[in-house]
């Protein structure tokens, strides 16, 4: 990430925002702000993320969830690794209206991980029946034997 770019968060969200050492990753320190941080982003003249390319939800066992986002824009041709690590029943706020990809990729976090996106249009299961019970990414999950009198395979590895 560029010293322009640091300098633009810095000035601006300094006491919600941190960097890491190697200044790769923007941290959001308070998911609360993510809201405006993010239209800041998507709108500032000199940063002008305009493609959300991924965004990932993460488990950090204790309670703690994570999403990542890996930003780049198409005008100016700088990339941006966001984070923003909270405890699980923290709300995130949606960025679908911002970037319209980011509607299937909230819902996989919410399906998998039971990661919630305040504003998302339509937050709801993607790829799981919505009566499935738990959300199978997370390190604490265990797998059901049955599902609606079906068994569970919990052997995979003939699928590999």
């Amino acid at each position: 990430m560029s010293t322009e770019i640091i300098d633009i968060l810095d000035k601006k969200f300094k006491d919600s925002i941190s960097f890491s050492e190697d200044q790769k990753n923007l941290f959001i320190n308070d998911p609360s702000k993510w809201d405006k941080i993010s239209k800041f982003l998507y709108e500032h003249k000199n940063l002008k993320f305009d493609y959300l390319m991924c965004l990932s939800g993460y488990d950090l066992t204790d309670n703690k969830l994570g999403v990542a986002y890996n930003f780049y824009s198409t005008k100016l041709k700088h990339y941006l690794d966001v984070k923003i690590e909270f405890e699980s029943e923290v709300e995130v706020h949606s960025v679908a209206r911002l970037w319209r990809t980011a509607d299937w990729h909230e819902r996989e976090a919410y399906d998998l991980l039971g990661i919630k996106f305040i504003g998302h249009p339509d937050l709801k299961r993607i790829l799981l029946p919505e009566d499935w019970e738990g959300h199978p990414l997370k390190k604490d999950y265990e797998t059901p034997d049955f599902y609606n009198g079906m068994p569970v395979p919990k052997d995979k590895s003939y699928w590999e």
